[in-house]
């Protein structure tokens, strides 16, 4: 068989007068619809009308055209089924062998701040879905396009051979209904969330990819990597990348986790990760300072890992981030003076986050979802932040004012941390960081060593409850001054009555913060 007809209606007109120029030009037929129509008959490309194909006018400001007999029996019919021919040569109905359609641009449209609800309906299409899933099931005789980056592959088998290979429609018949489902579920996200229903009986998710990657967390594991259509600024996924290598699989995850923890901080603060944890925190009056810290936190761990922060880095942090090997450097931006410091260093990733607007405390939570073997778990992200209006003070001793900034410091970055998770702090840095323990006294242990002889004044920070009162006794052996802990547990009193013991301050959250 070969294309004859075609009938072409697109809300995005790139390269569409293009296409079509070529299309006429090997002899096939086109019918188009409002704006597309006036467009190709302008360009002086020979086209019909919609309503000279269905005998019906444009009705109800265009929202019914194509939702016709003459346009879905010319898609639907099968052309080798003799009942199906004669019923077309019965009626005077004729075959469509092409369809290119996109969509109204729903995203677009409510991807506006300040878009009204009736504008967002408004630009749910109807027609547009139902011709593109009419042709797409009849794909073994009709060719359907909805996106333009196909536009030049269907014309050079038209042109070399009249038709598109079967193969070729099965793949655009794919893509048509991975882009219906995707339109669909943005629709369907839209109208829950106006409806409040944030876990519904049916969740769908739709994501655009960015880019294949070279592999996953091993060689051996296929990767990409996919972005939400609507994602928010200030995430790894809008980033814009000034210098190096392409981001691997690793490099994204270890970025997302440094970013959520620079996010805890107003102040100039600067996260060093690595395999997802934080090696190193530090805030100070300005980025270098916080650099600094987060560098003395851990300078054995920071080499090969990621750094985030939350303020412009210039010239002299890009000093100082220069002299070791780091994967990933992603800020807010770079001075023109950084860059060319960093950017001598060829594999190192800089990555431009832009501006951070939104406090820590008015973060509002997103939707997680992690698969599981036949399933997923979705849940809401964690950015429930603290002040001190929300501890309960549970010792003799209560903190001094440096105790209370210092735990109010470490219960921000081991909310990050993998459970079992312990962290010490101290002059606004990380000492030391205990992760991922079977048990919370190994985690403590872990932590305790690596900050070595500055345990000494320090403050302790504990994702969840002790379930005895070993952890606090080896805090007291070590020096620590204060505890932060949810509480909760049966033996609270035992915890307690350990820091009472050992003249350390223990505030209690009521807020657990487990990241397996």
């Amino acid at each position: 068989m070969a294309i004859r007809r075609a009938l072409i209606s697109v809300s995005d007109k790139t390269g569409i007068v293009e296409f079509s120029r070529e299309l006429a030009s090997q002899g096939v037929e086109i019918i188009s619809t409002g704006g597309t129509f006036s467009l190709l008959e302008k360009e002086g490309i020979p086209v019909i009308g919609i309503s000279d194909v269905t005998g019906f006018p444009e009705i109800l400001d265009g929202r019914v055209k194509t939702l016709h007999p003459a346009v879905h029996s010319g898609l639907l019919a099968v052309r080798d089924d003799a009942e199906h021919q004669k019923v077309m040569e019965e009626l005077g109905l004729s075959y469509i062998d092409l369809v290119v359609v996109n969509l109204y641009p729903f995203k677009q449209t409510i991807a506006k701040p300040d878009v009204e609800y009736a504008d967002a309906i408004e630009n749910i299409d109807i027609g547009g879905p139902t011709m593109l899933r009419s042709a797409a099931k009849n794909h073994a005789f009709v060719t359907v396009v909805v996106d333009a980056a196909d536009y030049a592959a269907v014309l050079e088998e038209v042109k070399a051979g009249g038709d598109t290979t079967l193969e070729t429609r099965k793949r655009l018949t794919a893509k048509v209904f991975r882009h219906t489902a995707a339109y669909d579920t943005l629709i369907a996200e839209y109208l829950s969330k106006q409806t409040g229903e944030e876990l519904p009986e049916s969740y769908t998710v739709t994501y655009e990819k960015v880019q294949d990657l070279r592999y996953g967390e091993n060689p051996h594991q296929k990767a990409a990597f996919y972005s939400k259509p609507l994602a928010s600024a200030g995430n790894i996924t809008t980033a814009e990348q000034l210098h190096g290598k392409e981001l691997s699989y690793n490099n994204i995850n270890d970025a997302n986790a440094a970013l959520a923890i620079v996010k805890e901080f107003d102040e100039p603060a600067v996260v060093a990760v690595k395999h997802m944890n934080p090696c190193g925190v530090g805030t100070g009056a300005d980025i270098h300072e916080a650099y600094q810290k987060a560098y003395a936190a851990d300078p054995t761990s920071i080499f090969g890992g990621i750094v985030a922060a939350n303020r412009v880095i210039g010239a002299d942090t890009a000093e100082l981030l220069g002299q070791i090997f780091l994967e990933i450097i992603i800020a807010p931006d770079f001075t023109p003076e950084a860059l060319d410091i960093l950017t001598k260093k060829k594999n190192i990733r800089l990555m431009k986050l832009g501006e951070l607007s939104v406090a820590a405390a008015d973060r509002k939570p997103e939707l997680l979802v992690t698969t599981v073997d036949g399933g997923m778990l979705v849940q809401e992200s964690d950015v429930r932040s603290l002040t001190e209006a929300d501890l309960q003070f549970v010792t003799d001793r209560k903190p001094t004012e440096e105790e209370l900034k210092q735990l109010l410091f470490g219960w921000k970055v081991v909310k990050h941390v993998k459970s079992n998770a312990i962290l010490l702090a101290k002059n606004n840095m990380t000492i030391g960081v205990g992760a991922g323990q079977m048990n919370r006294v190994g985690a403590a242990r872990i932590a305790i060593e690596q900050a070595g002889a500055e345990s000494a004044g320090a403050v302790l920070a504990s994702d969840a409850f002790f379930p005895m009162g070993d952890t606090v006794e080896l805090a007291a052996k070590a020096g620590i001054t204060a505890i932060i802990q949810t509480g909760g547990s049966i033996k609270d009193a035992e915890s307690i009555a350990a820091a009472n013991a050992n003249n350390i301050a223990m505030v209690l959250t009521g807020v657990r913060h487990f990241k397996h």
